[in-house]
């Protein structure tokens, strides 16, 4: 089941946001970079407006009381790629699975949960940003129809300097 995170899921999404990010991202900076990271973006009270927020949209996947994963779906921000000047997108700003289910569908479930609201809700293109190395996910996301537009997004972790690329799907 996926269902809309609320007020009620700061500590859920604390503690799922925290852990999927370090496993993703854990052994490609220093620890205090990831430490401050962690408590920059995953503290209770960013946590809590996030949740509250009209525009930013949070997804849980979740079996028999177990959350395997999560989405952040964003429309508050106009998007940064030229291409899609003019045109209403939606940023899909993280999906991660917990390590122990990758493999298992849950990915690509909430996948298809995004793009389904984001075409329900008139979206011409979906869009996201994705580490330069973190192949996996490149790779997943282009299954889903993603192109990577070759346009970088530098998202420093800390002092570590790292680069995304801006990835996109038309939905309409």
């Amino acid at each position: 089941m996926i269902r809309r995170g609320d007020a009620n899921d700061v500590a859920l999404l604390q503690r799922i946001g925290r852990k999927t990010f370090e496993d993703t991202f854990g052994n490609t900076c220093t620890k205090e970079d990831m430490r401050g990271v962690l408590d920059l973006y995953f503290n209770a009270i960013q946590c809590e407006e996030e949740l509250n927020d009209p525009d930013d949209h949070f997804y849980f996947f979740e079996e028999q009381g177990v959350v395997k994963g999560y989405m952040r779906i964003n429309a508050k921000h106009e998007c940064p790629l030229e291409s899609l000047k003019g045109l209403p997108s939606i940023e899909l700003v993280r999906l991660y699975v917990l390590h122990e289910y990758h493999g298992t569908g849950v990915a690509d479930q909430l996948m298809a949960y995004a793009i389904s609201l984001a075409v329900g809700d008139n979206y011409h293109a979906m869009y996201l940003s994705v580490w330069e190395y973190n192949f996996r996910a490149r790779g997943f996301y282009e299954k889903h129809g993603f192109v990577n537009s070759g346009v970088e997004n530098d998202f420093p972790l800390g002092s570590t300097p790292q680069t995304d690329y801006w990835f996109v799907k038309r939905l309409i």
